[in-house]
């Protein structure tokens, strides 16, 4: 390629890109037309973006996860964690180029994961964080193309049923706990029954959450503090732990106490639900002792009233219309003959 002479005429067969850019053919009466064509179209080629081939975009999908690592997942709390779990997918994908990524790579990862028998709901998620790489890294500008993984949808997962503690199970597991005589995982039992905490939330408390009558919930999962109020007996007993504390904490680790104390007590639970268990039933128990859904929407933190309305169903009043306002109740109430 270049300038040459044909059948009297000169050829310009140029290639100013480089090799798979565009390429242009024209021909000429002559040599100095040819000659002044080709430095036009490199002058154009160098001053206007828009000439120019698009570069292709060799990076790895591992490649872009550590850019939004670096820019973006180091300021979360839960950063790193998910880097890690990003990183394991790149490898099970192969790690191909980020640009040759597509849907049907995906999917076909997905089903061969649901052979291995892993869970929908863990499928779900390692959804959910590579496409919130890619927007991600579109919003910050280091992703020009599409999103892969926007078309895609999740699995629909049933609901699971959510378990609570009865009275009688309650005082059988503290009689447990106080067995074990593990003193925090006692009173971190309590917080969570009193409060509706996590288990985490309440095990990580620190002197500089209690407050008069209030325990202040920092670090939650929906990164928003709370403050619910607890009971004269309970705040008496976390005030006299603080005042023996030497670190700010007040409790040790102690999840595995629970956990043998839940067994010797014999209570059988779903899996998933060790210590949620504990969430679960305040919520159960607040709602059928009459509670206001919004309050315990407050209370348990969520961001969204659908999440509290999966405890709606145990208040008392719940859906009692459907027993007086369906069509067979009303045929049984006398007609009133005018």
């Amino acid at each position: 390629m270049g300038i040459k002479k044909i059948d009297g005429a000169w050829l310009a067969d140029l290639q100013p890109g480089g090799r798979g850019a565009k390429r242009f053919r024209k021909t000429f009466a002559t040599k100095a037309e040819a000659l002044a064509y080709e430095a036009w179209l490199k002058t154009k080629i160098t001053e206007t973006p828009d000439w120019q081939p698009a570069k292709r975009d060799l990076r790895k999908l591992s490649d872009l996860v550590d850019v939004w690592y670096e820019h973006h997942g180091t300021g979360l709390r839960a950063g790193a964690n998910t880097y890690s779990r990003l990183k394991h997918l790149c490898v099970a994908l192969g790690d191909p180029l980020a640009d040759k990524f597509t849907p049907d790579m995906f999917a076909s990862y997905r089903r061969k994961r649901m052979d291995e028998c892993i869970s929908q709901n863990n499928l779900n998620r390692e959804h959910s964080y590579l496409r919130s790489v890619f927007n991600e890294m579109t919003r910050l500008g280091y992703w020009k193309g599409e999103n892969p993984l926007a078309k895609i949808r999740q699995f629909k997962i049933q609901e699971k049923e959510l378990t609570y503690l009865t009275t009688e199970q309650i005082k059988k597991l503290l009689t447990e706990m106080e067995a074990g005589r593990n003193t925090d995982a006692i009173v971190i039992t309590k917080i969570c029954l009193s409060t509706g905490a996590r288990w985490s939330e309440a095990e990580e408390i620190r002197v500089t959450q209690i407050h008069k009558g209030m325990l202040q919930f920092s670090l939650t999962k929906s990164g928003k503090n709370r403050a619910v109020p607890v009971d004269e007996d309970l705040h008496r007993e976390l005030t006299r732990i603080a005042n023996s504390s030497e670190t700010g904490r007040l409790f040790q680790y102690s999840a595995s106490a629970f956990r043998h104390a839940i067994g010797r007590a014999g209570i059988k639970l779903p899996e998933g639900q060790l210590t949620h268990v504990l969430r679960h039933t305040f919520a159960s128990h607040f709602m059928m002792n009459g509670g206001n859904i919004l309050t315990l929407q407050r209370i348990l933190g969520h961001s969204s009233l659908a999440m509290t309305m999966k405890y709606a169903h145990l208040a008392p009043e719940h859906l009692q219309e459907a027993v007086k306002l369906n069509p067979l109740s009303r045929l049984k109430t006398p007609l009133t003959l005018g």
